[in-house]
């Protein structure tokens, strides 16, 4: 019998991404997010007892999750006030746990980016603290554990290239992605572009941007009398290694990241990772993609390039990777860009995405990754 409180997402909302914004602020960003994702999942501002919400301001105390009560026009139950709790799988699994237990009913999770005007939560870097003065910058994080994989197991730079032209290209075709109509791209472009911090390329780089995005999460027997439909959370998990960016990411000790929280994951949603058809990872850069087919359970350690470079990523190969572009041209717009993330996995699994995957009833998100020194899990799947 079903759990009448298993957590599903009933509701998903992306708003434009772009480069800048200049005719948007915060507050009217994120309002779009969180009302069109209450709108799609056919509920009303009133509905919602949960806000895991940035706030932009003003008013109350700088990202005070409560501020959300006056938005949404009732008092609530459960709050967020840090910007990873608003965003992706984290947020998507805290909330779900909230749901479960019953500490509320119906929670929406999202938020913004634009920085364009110096407004919104979320800042247009990351600091590295002691780490920047040497110009160990995000990107630089990221190639310190790329190289060390290339040098132990021989992945290329053409394997890294293929990762980033399928993926670009899945976002050249894709009227919502920040670089529609910019490639098509082959390998070969990839690997022309200026080197950024070797190994990655110019174009092995994700692409930066301003936009929204946010989710509902409520229970199965709440979803019975919405007309969306409703996509299960089946499993999840998190791994954390240190602070994010305190220290330089060393492939010893995050080259792994994420394979035991995929492994707790996979158990709670009963499956294998094979099982999985369609994955909605992030890719700050081509590489990171590779290390999440490895960690992930797909193939094994140091065959992530070859398995990458064989067309398995593609739209219509064996585990298709990021079909709406990804960070890598769909858009990247601060931590809500985990958020898109859920966004293009619910869709997956309602069979309503941009470049469908046939058939897709298991989607799996993974956000952040080795350099971030954290990771985030979570398993999504048709109401069973």
């Amino acid at each position: 019998m079903q759990d009448p409180r298993q957590p599903v997402v009933v509701g998903v909302y992306a708003t434009e991404q772009a480069l800048t914004l200049p005719d948007r602020d915060a507050m009217d960003l994120a309002l779009e997010a969180v009302r069109g994702a209450i709108e799609d999942a056919g509920l009303s501002p009133s509905d919602v007892d949960g806000a895991q919400v940035d706030w932009p301001g003003p008013g109350g105390v700088p990202g005070e999750g409560s501020s959300w009560a006056r938005m949404l026009g009732r008092d609530l139950r459960w709050t967020s006030d840090s910007m990873l709790d608003n965003a992706g799988s984290r947020g998507l699994l805290k909330a779900a746990a909230a749901v479960r237990a019953g500490f509320a009913d119906t929670v929406v999770v999202g938020g913004c980016k634009l920085v364009s005007r110096g407004g919104g939560p979320v800042g247009a870097g990351v600091p590295l603290e002691f780490a920047d003065v040497w110009g160990s910058y995000v990107v630089a994080q990221f190639a310190l554990v790329a190289a060390r994989h290339m040098h132990e197991y021989g992945t290329t730079s053409r394997q890294l290239a293929e990762v980033a032209a399928t993926i670009r290209n899945n976002g050249t075709t894709n009227p919502e992605a920040m670089m529609y109509g910019r490639g098509p791209y082959t390998a070969d472009d990839v690997l022309a572009s200026r080197m950024v911090a070797s190994p990655f390329r110019l174009l092995d780089c994700c692409i930066v941007g301003e936009g929204g995005a946010a989710l509902v999460v409520t229970t199965a027997e709440r979803a019975r009398d919405l007309p969306s439909t409703p996509v299960a959370v089946l499993g999840g998990a998190m791994e954390y290694h240190q602070a994010a960016y305190a220290n330089p990411a060393l492939h010893r000790e995050v080259g792994g990241l994420g394979r035991e929280a995929a492994r707790r994951a996979y158990a709670m949603a009963g499956i294998d990772p094979q099982d999985v058809d369609v994955f909605s990872l992030y890719d700050p850069n081509s590489f990171e993609i590779i290390r999440q087919l490895e960690i992930l359970g797909l193939c094994g350690e140091g065959e992530g390039g070859p398995l990458a470079a064989s067309g398995a990523i593609a739209v219509d190969g064996k585990h298709p990777v990021n079909p709406d572009g990804g960070c890598l041209a769909y858009a990247w717009n601060g931590t809500q860009q985990m958020t898109l993330k859920v966004v293009e996995a619910v869709r997956q699994v309602r069979g309503s995405a941009v470049h469908q995957v046939a058939g897709a009833e298991l989607a799996v998100v993974g956000n952040a990754g080795s350099g971030a020194q954290h990771y985030e899990m979570s398993v999504l799947g048709r109401m069973r």
